[in-house]
């Protein structure tokens, strides 16, 4: 089915962050622009808003009428949805046009000019920074993000630009559907091995993924990964780091509050970049979404002013109180490697504070594969607080759970057991100094009750 022949767009399994940024596309296109979604949610509550029509019972007859159409109607849907889901039955014993999230990304990077950023951690907020250069440059840009932007209240940027910015995912090998014009690849540590199975199949479907970077383009890839690439003849190859690769920072400062540091690069070195979201880890991801839109065509000025301007994305190092008495924040962190730099970033920026973290670890199958990662990561911090595993798509598995990062956990760490029933309580009995929860469960539901209490006290 052509683009240009739809005139409805189903989704199965709407509420999700990349599903919805493609659902506000076909809205922005006119179209009708309808799903289905387990549990409503915050942002299921907004596209409700904006003009999608969703519903929460899984039934064929809550479908609408447009979307029963098999000639006109594109049915999306995303992995995580179980095979024998009855609306996606239906579509298919119907032979509708049934694509992935990541097909319909695939065809938006052929007809525009991909940047795409890929890798196990860092991919939401370079992807996100690089779409902010990007839109307040003469360049301009649309975007489908896999966080809500602060600075757009929005995980899509709709313009008549030839560039598109998208998060290139990996799991269930969504990428591989994708043509980037160009892509930074942040990181390979590996994950989803319940997809993967091994490491070495990991890795190569990174491999994979940069051969499909379209020639005239380029990579941009983090120094020192284990992934051996094999891009196409006429693709130029650079890498980066925090201080050293093509490109890197120099002269960086941390005080009162401000992160600056000089941008290093082939094309033009930039003198006295501030971090608008003053994180130490925001320095290597602000490197590399400046280095794709550097190479895009974005000046000296308006790269300053991006980074300057960027304002964060929602749960990711995502502050919500900040006083002398308390720091209070939310971080989507939910691999051992996230886990670590968002530890090391949090010390970093509150050396003389207690530092106490909740984390409700996300997936059976990653806890089990990574419980000593996490708990080595987890290790950095003063107190750590958690809860039962957020199994999403998964059933328990035996001898599996939070205990095993527990019991993990470096001695002199001060630790806890509980269930996620029993957070609240805890926020009201305890004092804090510096709080992060962690995880990319359902426990973020939780922190504006969480941020309500601590304010009251």
């Amino acid at each position: 089915m052509e683009i240009k022949d739809i005139k409805s767009v189903y989704f199965i399994g709407a509420g999700g962050i990349g599903m919805s940024a493609i659902a506000r596309y076909f809205i922005n296109c006119g179209l009708v622009v309808a799903g289905y979604d387990k549990t409503p949610s915050e942002l299921t509550r907004r596209l409700e808003k904006e003009g999608m029509l969703i519903h929460y019972k899984e039934d064929v007859n809550e479908i609408p009428f447009a979307c029963k159409q098999k000639d006109s109607c594109l049915v999306i849907y995303t992995p995580a949805i179980p095979d024998n889901h009855a609306e996606l039955t239906y579509f298919r014993e119907n032979a509708f046009e049934i694509q992935k999230r990541a097909q319909v990304l695939g065809t938006l990077t052929r007809h525009m000019k991909g940047l795409c950023v890929a890798g196990t951690h860092g991919k939401t907020t370079t992807s996100t920074m690089c779409a902010h250069i990007m839109h307040q440059s003469h360049l301009d840009c649309n975007a489908f993000l896999g966080g809500i932007s602060k600075n757009y209240g929005t995980n899509y940027i709709l313009s008549q630009s030839d560039y598109v910015v998208i998060e290139a995912d990996e799991f269930d090998r969504s990428f591989h559907w994708l043509s980037p014009w160009m892509t930074v690849i942040t990181s390979t540590d590996p994950d989803h091995l319940d997809i993967y199975g091994t490491k070495e199949a990991y890795l190569d479907s990174f491999r994979h993924y940069s051969e499909l970077i379209l020639p005239g383009g380029a990579l941009i890839i983090h120094r020192n990964l284990e992934m051996k690439e094999n891009i196409q003849d006429g693709v130029k190859r650079y890498d980066y780091s925090l201080n050293e690769g093509d490109f890197h920072a120099e002269n960086i400062r941390i005080e009162n509050g401000t992160i600056t540091f000089d941008f290093i690069s082939p094309i033009e070195n930039i003198k006295n970049i501030e971090l608008g979201q003053p994180i130490p880890i925001n320095i290597e991801n602000g490197i590399a979404a400046m280095a794709m839109a550097q190479l895009a065509g974005c000046n000296a000025d308006e790269l300053r002013y991006g980074m300057k301007t960027f304002g964060g994305v929602d749960r990711r190092f995502d502050f919500k109180i900040k006083s002398d008495k308390l720091v209070f924040l939310s971080d989507y962190a939910h691999h051992p490697k996230e886990i670590y730099q968002s530890a090391k970033s949090i010390r970093e920026l509150y050396k003389d504070r207690h530092i106490t973290a909740i984390f409700q670890p996300h997936l059976y199958t990653r806890t089990r594969d990574f419980y000593l990662d996490f708990a080595d990561a987890l290790s950095q911090l003063d107190e750590v607080i958690l809860t039962d595993i957020y199994p999403a798509r998964e059933e328990p598995i035996e001898g599996v759970s939070s205990q095993l990062i527990y019991d993990n956990l470096k001695p002199g760490v001060k630790k806890q057991l509980i269930n996620k029933d029993q957070v609240l309580d805890l926020v009201k009995e305890r004092s804090f100094d510096v709080l992060i929860v962690l995880g990319a469960g359902d426990l973020d539901n939780m922190v504006p009750q969480m941020a309500k209490i601590l304010n009251e006290k």
